[in-house]
């Protein structure tokens, strides 16, 4: 076995791999830029080496200053994680020139895989189903119509190199398909150096589910059961699920068949997934086989018992697998969700910045937290926005649910926006609960966006007998603590209003043993708890049942946070609760005569000059973040006055880019 191993990645999933090689008593080695000096995957290894400038072009892409870093620590072997270097056949043969091992698949598997057009080519030889389509390169926009054409829209152009969602677009008709070739081209030469597309038929309610392989250097290849991966948002994955609500035995069993076959095609070593593209009627193809750890893997470790990390390791040191296929048992239900720094309620744009509070919820045999940030961290631009991994585990599904809305409640970032009450919103949204999913789910459902109308709480008596007792707490200690004569103490009232989405909900507060019992309706609600001032978690019960909602206070307002729910609430007297309905409302400026940059990116072009008239849906710019292609177009017919930004300017959040007359 290794005595040593260099991690060739950073965040959660370095950390991860340091936990397993810790486990297994091997010393790790952490890489960083000079923008992760002070991140936990360094302060966790064994030893870190700086190994350049914050871009990845310039540090963690860089194999020269890998192999390097391997030299000087005696490294015997590199986990690559997932993303960066992971898939690049280039790194694993200048690695295995210095003899250092690469924990992964041979450079045959990589190569064979990791070109979406050849894969496809041996999907079929190995006879595993493959989606309808034209594998070979699309040489212009004519030629993608006549393809997309023949085939019958809908169709996917995709990038032969990408991955992530990159590179991807899905036409109906012939000018979305011309338009979504040009896009797609663009896209997959600024992410992957590649600008080669194809184009297969498009799946209408697919289900993206894949499979977990794993096999050794002693022609041993098994499969663990599946993933659903179907909750996505621009091709990205959100939730994932394992195994899936949707499968039979049958076809699990047949997917799991025809997985090995693809693998055993390409001789494939170590952990990978097979991703196929599921219909409503179980018939599936394959998609694409990535060769490496997966983001989502955390699910299928608990359902299986196996650490997958370990196993990556155990084969890349030559070991033989110790279980066989039959010895494979899905037990329960394990699910994640990923915690993006992002803000749901503009459109999901990334937020930088220091996480002035990160108290993740305690880690549990049915809650894991996989992650590569601290309190008092940052954020980089520089890096993908993840936050963490959120995993729960159940001996039923609706036990896994439960113990993830639970847990979601726990988990408390200030400092950077989150996507926790989108996540939250999901898991009590009918659809996900029946299991009745597709990778079309979020954009059917959220068709404008999410906004926080899309999560009423169903329970809003929990928040006011909350904010009450909160409240109450705060005017006990402050007549407590105003300066008292015997016989002249101050007495607090029992009686308040509750001001909530715009109306008045009075209620009457009284002390009771460990905390207070509130009146509302008519009917009295028993919350207790040992909560504390500024503390941001109010655990206790109310009724007896258990409960915890994240507060905060600001100035006369309390912000409650519950099942992905936000209230801001103000308790006040009848007097005040009736004079603040006098108070008059700041209109926001109005900016309805400009352009403004949705998202922090760079201006890649400027469609339109000044003067010119634009019709509503028009084309007006284009910007580029997270190495995607983001078109800006005219909501409205109107005029062009002012341009305000050019190509290569680097834009903020809300920057104006151009004005209108």
């Amino acid at each position: 076995m290794f005595k040593k191993i260099l991690i060739a990645n950073r965040g959660e999933i370095a950390c991860r791999v340091i936990k397993t090689a810790r486990k297994m008593g091997i010393k790790t080695v952490a890489v960083y830029s000079e923008a992760d000096k002070d991140a936990l995957h360094v302060e966790m290894a064994d030893e870190a080496v700086l190994i350049g400038p914050p871009p990845t072009a310039q540090s963690y892409l860089l194999i020269d200053r890998i192999l390097q870093a391997c030299k000087d620590t005696g490294a015997e072997a590199v986990h690559p994680g997932y993303g960066f270097l992971s898939e690049r056949p280039a790194f694993c043969e200048a690695l295995e020139k210095e003899g250092i091992v690469f924990i992964g698949p041979k450079v045959k598997a990589i190569n064979a895989m990791g070109d979406k057009i050849t894969s496809k080519i041996l999907a079929k030889e190995a006879g595993v189903s493959t989606v309808p389509g034209y594998t070979d390169i699309i040489r212009d926009g004519d030629h993608a119509l006549e393809i997309a054409r023949s085939i019958g829209y809908p169709v996917m152009l995709k990038a032969s190199a990408g991955g992530g969602g990159k590179g991807m677009r899905v036409a109906w008709n012939d000018d979305e398909c011309v338009d979504g070739f040009e896009r797609a081209t663009n896209e997959a030469r600024s992410s992957f150096g590649d600008d080669r597309v194809f184009v297969e038929k498009y799946i209408e309610e697919p289900r993206h589910i894949e499979i977990q392989v794993l096999g050794d250097s002693h022609g041993n290849i098994l499969y663990l059961g599946e993933r659903e991966c179907s909750l996505q948002r621009r091709h990205q994955k959100v939730i994932e699920e394992a195994p899936s609500p949707f499968l039979d035995e049958k076809t699990r069993k047949a997917m799991g068949e025809q997985a090995v076959a693809l693998a055993r095609a390409v001789d494939y070593q170590s952990a990978g997934t097979v991703e196929f593209i599921v219909d409503s009627k179980r018939n599936f193809y394959f998609l694409e086989m990535n060769t490496r750890l997966q983001v989502e893997h955390p699910v299928t470790e608990y359902i299986t018992g196996l650490d997958l990390v370990e196993q990556m390791i155990r084969v890349a040191a030559g070991e033989k697998l110790s279980f066989t296929q039959e010895e494979v048992k899905l037990k329960g239900w394990a699910i994640e969700a990923r915690v993006y720094a992002e803000d749901p309620f503009r459109n999901f744009l990334p937020s930088i910045g220091r996480l002035v509070k990160y108290m993740p919820p305690e880690e549990s045999d049915v809650v894991r937290v996989d992650t590569g940030i601290y309190e008092g961290g940052e954020v980089s631009m520089y890096y993908d926005p993840m936050i963490a991994k959120l995993i729960t585990y159940g001996a039923t599904r609706d036990r896994a649910i439960s113990h993830m809305r639970d847990a979601l409640n726990k988990f408390f970032i200030r400092g950077v926006q989150h996507n926790i009450s989108f996540l939250a919103a999901l898991m009590v949204h009918t659809r996900f609960m029946t299991g009745r999913i597709s990778t079309n789910m979020i954009a059917e459902e959220y068709p404008n966006g999410f906004h926080a109308t899309d999560v009423p709480h169903d329970d809003p008596a929990l928040l006011l007998s909350v904010a009450a007792f909160i409240h109450r707490r705060y005017m006990d200690r402050a007549a407590q603590t105003s300066g008292q004569l015997k016989g002249h103490e101050r007495k607090v009232n029992n009686d308040w209003v509750v001001l909530m989405n715009g109306r008045q909900h009075p209620v009457h507060v009284d002390p009771a043993p460990g905390g207070y019992d509130v009146v509302y309706m008519d009917e009295t609600y028993q919350v207790r708890s040992e909560w504390q001032f500024g503390y941001p978690l109010f655990k206790g019960t109310l009724n007896g049942t258990d409960i915890c909602i994240q507060v905060e206070r600001r100035d006369m307002i309390y912000r409650l946070f519950h099942w992905g729910s936000q209230a801001d609430v103000m308790v006040l007297s009848q007097r005040l609760a009736d004079l603040q309905a006098l108070m008059p409302e700041k209109a926001p400026p109005d900016l309805s005569k400009f352009l403004l940059s949705p998202m922090p990116g760079l201006l890649t072009k400027v469609a339109v000059q000044v003067g010119q008239e634009v019709k509503g849906g028009e084309e007006l710019a284009v910007i580029e973040a997270m190495k995607m292609e983001n078109v800006l177009r005219a909501d409205q017919d109107a005029k062009v006055a002012k341009i305000m930004a050019a190509p290569g300017d680097s834009l903020a959040v809300d920057q104006a880019i151009i004005e209108f007359e």
